[in-house]
């Protein structure tokens, strides 16, 4: 599946990339993680960590998958409200995803101060504005929902938006602890100490064929085989190649970076915005002073259409952006389109599939994917090195894609 297409800005922030080799013999692991983006980064770090006998392949090179195209917001809200959630899936689980993905963000901030790169992570509130008057009183909604659990947010009304954006939108959601990371650097950063820490990475290394034994899995790749007693599967959206998700949708998104803007802020704390209408725009800055503005999602086209459709796409972007902010010279410098995924019932797929014995699938689907992966990841870790963690069954593969709204008993 060709993932990408245009000039995504990401690989430009990094002089040199690590070079790791392609598979050029037999091996035997505790763990074979196939993926190397976002996913396995996580998981690779959290394996070596436990000093798990893990090898990471990748059938190009590592981080340049759908991970070289991710915008890097990093929030605890997600597509779905949490009015949504507990609607869906009753308050307790509803609650506990969010508390997860809460949690999440703090341990990527963590992870993050541990590199030798730096990912430029960094702490952002959040403006989540009603698209339309009908919006807000979802909006309104919303905000007893996550004050009433404890979740850091503000309501904010038009006169209180007009006063600190050079905008105007009726209401917004003004959520506190969350934050931005350049994900190339930050997944490149994650590799590179797994490697230290004894994780064995390949990449040029494509699996080609697997054989499931009661203890192991045999892994024939284009250069070796490997015999190991787990797989992650951490291949992102191309997950859907190997096996189908029912719930899962695949489109195309498209995303622009503009020229450096200069060091003036352009709105209020520099936050990350986005908004209630579906699919929605997403906008935020980055360290180097440009302006990343993303979204316009639409089905999924090959690559020759996406190429094609991107000179249209990244104009609306332009245009979007300098309605926001009008007089700022925008230029574009970087525009690409990208395979998005989501799921139905705006839950990731975590954990194991009935017809892939001793495996787990790690898809993060969802605008939240950075998150759920860090959740995704610890949940792994646990599993793999004894610690049961029942939560999974929320994000279980075979859980029914869409849930009847007067669901009230929890899952875990």
């Amino acid at each position: 599946m060709e993932l990408i297409s245009g000039n995504t800005y990401w690989p430009s922030t990094l002089e040199q990339t690590s070079d790791f080799p392609p598979l050029a013999e037999d091996l035997n692991c505790d763990v074979l993680i196939i993926g190397g983006g976002m996913g396995g980064s996580i998981c690779s770090r959290l394996l070596g960590e436990r000093q798990v006998d893990t090898v990471v392949i990748d059938k190009r090179k590592l981080v340049h998958g759908s991970s070289s195209a991710n915008t890097g917001l990093l929030q605890y809200s997600n597509d779905k409200t949490l009015t949504s959630f507990i609607n869906t899936f009753g308050e307790t689980n509803g609650v506990l995803f969010y508390r997860m993905c809460k949690d999440a963000l703090d341990q990527l901030e963590k992870l993050s101060t541990t590199l030798e790169i730096d990912p430029s992570f960094i702490r952002r509130s959040s403006l989540y504005y009603a698209s339309t008057s009908e919006d807000v009183q979802i909006l309104q909604e919303e905000y007893k929902q996550l004050t009433r659990f404890g979740f850091p947010v503000e309501y904010w009304d038009e006169q209180q938006i007009a006063a600190r954006f050079p905008f105007r939108k009726s209401a917004a959601l003004y959520t506190h602890e969350d934050a931005e990371v350049n994900p190339f650097l930050f997944a490149q950063g994650l590799l590179q100490s797994a490697s230290r820490l004894g994780v064995r990475l390949y990449e040029h290394t494509e699996a080609k064929h697997f054989e499931f034994n009661e203890n192991e899995v045999v892994c024939y790749t284009s250069g070796g085989i490997i015999r190991a007693k787990k797989i992650i599967f951490a291949t992102g959206y191309e997950t859907q190649e190997i096996k189908s998700d029912r719930g899962a949708v695949l489109e195309s998104s498209y995303a622009i970076a503009t020229n450096p803007i200069g060091d003036v802020p352009l709105w209020y704390e520099q936050c990350l915005i986005w908004e209630t209408a579906r699919p929605y725009l997403y906008i935020r800055s980055t360290p180097e002073g440009r302006i990343i503005i993303g979204g316009l999602d639409e089905p999924v086209l090959d690559a020759h259409q996406r190429e094609i459709r991107l000179l249209h796409q990244q104009q609306k972007l332009l245009q979007t952006l300098q309605e926001h902010f009008p007089g700022v010279p925008f230029q574009i410098d970087y525009a690409w389109a990208a395979v998005f995924g989501s799921s139905h019932d705006g839950l990731p797929y975590i954990g194991p599939h009935p017809r892939f014995p001793n495996c787990y699938f790690l898809e993060g689907y969802g605008g939240n994917g950075t998150v759920t992966s860090m959740m995704a990841a610890q949940l792994l870790a646990d599993e793999l090195t004894g610690t049961h963690r029942p939560e999974m069954e929320l994000y279980s593969l075979n859980r029914t894609t869409k849930p009847s709204p007067e669901t009230t008993e929890p899952m875990v």
